[in-house]
């Protein structure tokens, strides 16, 4: 697939969020994962059946917070992607535009919101993945997300490194494996599963570097065919994303 320029971004996406005093049982998700990768593919994309293998690959690791997001600018070619949705192609253009570079092309990972990598070269995700790891404040604060009768607690802890004083708090819905029969385009023919698609993303709040909490109604995040959630907290804003500075994922069932 050709690379594609950048264009302006999409309106920005928000839900509400409240607190309900429902108490149920607790379930706490992962802690400590060591990165977050974001995977930019396309139904329409031949080169991108092995990258949406490897990101189902690294989803079974509790270490790491895979998630596919599926791009529309291929829908020109004159069919959808039925997962597809703008958002993420304007947060895939708006990483290019801080990185100041013009790389927007599928299938693209995105490692801990600092370096991208073709999305099909494994060793290049795990090389990614550690060297990111070395940058001050990446995936430095602890965040935990409980599921607790009809909404989830989101709490971030205090940051005790300089570089991470600051963020942005989104918490996404995902479908954990999504089977796919394609049947137009370079792919047709083929059954491909979508692991952890993300389904929805809103933001909960600013972070300034304190510890602070959050509850989100779970009816701002399930349609059908969810089961998870990941939060996660990034330097910068929706419109210039900068590094991961911590994340969390837990399953919804």
């Amino acid at each position: 697939m050709t690379r594609m320029t950048a264009y302006s971004l999409v309106s920005r996406f928000s839900g509400a969020l409240g607190i309900c005093a429902i108490i149920a049982i607790i379930r706490p998700a992962h802690a400590d994962p060591r990165a977050v990768v974001e995977l930019f593919t396309s139904q329409g994309c031949s080169s991108c059946p092995p990258a949406d293998k490897i990101i189902g690959e690294l989803a079974n690791d509790p270490t790491i917070i895979a998630m596919s997001m599926p791009i529309d600018y291929w829908d020109y070619l004159g069919w959808k992607d039925t997962l597809a949705d703008s958002r993420f192609t304007a947060r895939q253009r708006a990483y290019s535009r801080m990185r100041g570079d013009r790389d927007v092309y599928t299938p693209q990972a995105v490692v801990n919101g600092s370096v991208h990598v073709i999305g099909s070269d494994r060793a290049g995700i795990e090389t990614a993945i550690g060297n990111t790891a070395k940058h001050e404040g990446v995936m430095s604060v602890p965040v935990s997300m409980s599921l607790s009768g009809k909404q989830i607690n989101v709490s971030v802890a205090q940051s005790k490194v300089p570089a991470a004083s600051h963020g942005e708090v989104w918490i996404c819905s995902v479908s954990k494996a999504v089977p796919i029969s394609i049947s137009r385009g370079e792919n047709r023919g083929q059954q491909i599963i979508y692991h952890n698609v993300v389904r929805n993303l809103l933001k909960v709040g600013d972070w300034d570097g304190t510890q602070a909490s959050w509850s989100v109604p779970l009816e701002n995040l399930i349609r059908e065919g969810v089961d998870g959630a990941v939060v996660y907290v990034q330097d910068g804003s929706r419109d210039k994303p900068g590094p991961m500075l911590g994340a969390a994922y837990t399953s919804l069932h």
